[in-house]
C-alpha cells in the first residue's frame, strides 16, 4: 500500500513540481521507492502513469547535465570564452576597487588595471577544462532519486544541484589549477609588479587581496552559469534534445 501510494504522489509531482523545494519533497520519495523495490517493478507499475520509466527519467536528466557541461566547457576554454562573454565575463576584483581607482590616476594605471582582468579571464579560460572530470563524476554518482526528481523542475534545477553537491569539492580542486594557470599566463606577476606601484602610492592603504581565490570562485560561477543556459536550451528547445532520451523525457 505504501508503493501504491508513494508512485501516486510521484505521478502528481512530476506534473505539477515548479520550485526547487518541491523537487526535495519527491526526491525524499523517490529515495523510499528506490530502497524498498526493483527499478524493474517501478517502470513496470508505473508505465501506464507517465511516458517514460523512471530509470529513462535519470538518465535523461545525466544525459542533459552531461551535454550542458560538455557544451559550456566548450564554450568557455577557448579564447575570449570568458573574456567576450558578458554573462560570465571576470571584472577587477571588487575588494580591491580602491586600487583600480588609485591606479587609474597614474600613468599607466588604468591600462594595467585592465591588462589584469584580460590575463584574470585568460587563466579561468585556461582552466576550465579542468573542471569537466569533477562535474563528470558527479553526475556518474548521482543517485537515481537525486535524477528522477529533477525532470519537471526549474529550467536550471539539474544545474541547482549540481552546484550543491559539487561546488566545495569544485573550489578545492580548481584553485590549484587556476593558480598554475595564472603563473602561465603571467597574471601573479603581473599582479605583483601592479601592488607594487599601488603600494608606493602616498597615503594608500595597504592591500594585496588574494588573486587566486577571487579568480577560483569567479571561474566557478561562470561554469555554472554556463551549464544552466545549456540546461534551458535542453527543456525548451526541440532541436537542443538532440537523443531519443532527451526528446522522450524532456518533450512529453
Amino acid at each position: 500500500m505504501k508503493k501504491i501510494l508513494s508512485l501516486f504522489l510521484i505521478f502528481i509531482c512530476f506534473q505539477n513540481i515548479t520550485s526547487f523545494g518541491q523537487i526535495k519533497l519527491l526526491k525524499e520519495i523517490a529515495e523510499d521507492i528506490v530502497d524498498e523495490t526493483k527499478l524493474d517493478e517501478l517502470n513496470s507499475e508505473h508505465a501506464e502513469g507517465m511516458p517514460f520509466s523512471i530509470e529513462e527519467a535519470a538518465n535523461a536528466v545525466k544525459e542533459a547535465l552531461s551535454k550542458g557541461i560538455k557544451k559550456g566547457v566548450l564554450k568557455v576554454n577557448k579564447e575570449d570564452g570568458y573574456f567576450k562573454n558578458p554573462l560570465i565575463k571576470i571584472p577587477f576584483p571588487k575588494e580591491a576597487k580602491q586600487i583600480s581607482a588609485v591606479l587609474s590616476k597614474v600613468p599607466g594605471g588604468k591600462e594595467k588595471c585592465d591588462e589584469i582582468v584580460l590575463l584574470l579571464n585568460r587563466s579561468a579560460e585556461l582552466a576550465s577544462k579542468k573542471a569537466l572530470n569533477i562535474f563528470i563524476s558527479a553526475i556518474t554518482n548521482m543517485e537515481i532519486s537525486d535524477a528522477i526528481a529533477l525532470v519537471n523542475g526549474e529550467k536550471d534545477a539539474a544545474t541547482q544541484y549540481l552546484e550543491n553537491v559539487t561546488k566545495s569539492e569544485l573550489l578545492v580542486k580548481i584553485k590549484p589549477i587556476i593558480k598554475n594557470a595564472l603563473q602561465q599566463t603571467g597574471t601573479t606577476k603581473y599582479w605583483g609588479n601592479v601592488m607594487a606601484i599601488y603600494n608606493k602610492v602616498p597615503f594608500t592603504k595597504k592591500v594585496n587581496p588574494d588573486l587566486a581565490e577571487y579568480a577560483t570562485e569567479e571561474a566557478t560561477i561562470g561554469l555554472f552559469k554556463m551549464i544552466a543556459k545549456e540546461e534551458a536550451a535542453i527543456r525548451s528547445n526541440q532541436k537542443n534534445r538532440t537523443t531519443a532520451i532527451l526528446e522522450k523525457v524532456f518533450g512529453s
